[in-house]
């Protein structure tokens, strides 16, 4: 039995692998096809601000950039490289890509746990309020607001925010991750978490919503079962009902909607980072975009899609632990519960 259970797990390992693979790949050619098709020319912004730069030189850059290869050449040296692990040099910051990668994702990481763990807490709570409660005043109203929250775009939400909490009222600062003029060796974790306090709070309004209102649903469902209409006949209370079978149940489609939720999070820090002058890789992506920073976009694209397919990983992971009978293969037709 165990053996069965290794293969099993060998054989999902391998699967899973092989996406991440087809994924990456897709993604890559995706992204430079695009990234190609831009308007923008890369080397007029990399000589922006420098004069009067003859042809000779600009056509010296893009043989130096390899910008003069056909399109096809350029996508299958960069590839190479990528398999030696190699990300190439960023043209509009003139650092190696991983090294910005690895600079900025700290900060984006920190931003996006943040917001994760807090729209998770907040999601799941309302979500079991508005079921407990449901079709009262309580309800309509976290409803309506949750409704609202779910149309509102990121950026809209930021600016509202800043204009509020840091301008009107002073209570936030009003960007970046730091004071300004302090080494960052100089930088208190309090003073990185007061920056970083408004836009997490900015992301975890835009994703709380989802999860409070799937959960609010699952938490109705269960609440008008049989087995909860027998529980409350045996004169159990709220509570009793709630601890016994209303958290079992609505933990895992809760746990589904957080995982889940990771890419709407990458690209709702995008908009905030810069709302909020937030220096992650939401700034330097959009930056790269703006430059036709092929390099770097490229890699924060790939290092993107690599960190959202590990966090639906995770999530299969969970299921399996949580409910070992996903998974599990099973005669045709046989539900779960049978």
């Amino acid at each position: 039995m165990k053996r069965k259970r290794l293969i099993n797990i060998s054989k999902a390992i391998g699967k899973y692998l092989f996406r991440v693979l087809t994924l990456l790949l897709a993604t890559s050619v995706v992204a430079f096809v695009l990234a190609s098709l831009s308007p923008i020319d890369p080397v007029q912004q990399y000589v922006m601000g420098a004069g009067a730069v003859s042809m000779e030189q600009r056509e010296a850059i893009s043989e130096y950039w390899g910008l003069n290869a056909p399109p096809t050449e350029r996508y299958l040296n960069w590839l190479s490289a990528i398999l030696r692990g190699d990300m190439g040099v960023s043209i509009l910051y003139r650092q190696p890509v991983a090294y910005i990668i690895a600079d900025r994702f700290i900060n984006t990481f920190a931003l996006m746990m943040t917001s994760w763990i807090l729209s998770g807490i907040i999601g799941f709570t309302l979500g079991c309020i508005m079921g407990i409660w449901r079709g009262k005043w309580v309800d309509s109203i976290i409803k309506r607001v949750c409704l609202v929250l779910c149309s509102v775009p990121t950026f809209w939400l930021g600016l509202v925010f800043l204009l509020i909490f840091s301008v009107w009222l002073g209570w936030f600062p009003i960007g970046f991750s730091s004071p300004i003029g302090i080494a960052d060796s100089d930088v208190s974790i309090w003073q990185r978490l007061y920056h970083l306090a408004l836009p997490a709070l900015t992301l975890s309004f835009i994703s709380f919503a989802n999860v409070a209102m799937h959960t609010r649903q699952k938490l109705v469902d269960v609440l008008e079962s049989d087995y909860v209409l027998f529980a409350r006949a045996r004169g159990e209370d709220t509570w009793t009902i709630m601890k016994r079978h209303g958290f079992r149940n609505t933990l895992l489609p809760a746990i589904t909607l957080q995982f889940a939720s990771f890419a709407e999070l990458f690209g709702g820090s995008v908009l905030a980072e810069n709302v909020f002058s937030y220096p992650g890789l939401g700034s330097a992506v959009s930056a790269a975009g703006l430059n036709s920073d092929v390099p770097l976009l490229l890699g924060i694209t790939l290092f993107s899609a690599l960190f959202v397919f590990s966090g639906n990983f995770i999530a299969n992971i969970i299921y399996g632990v949580v409910d070992p009978r996903i998974g599990e293969e099973r005669p045709h037709g046989q539900a779960i519960g049978d």
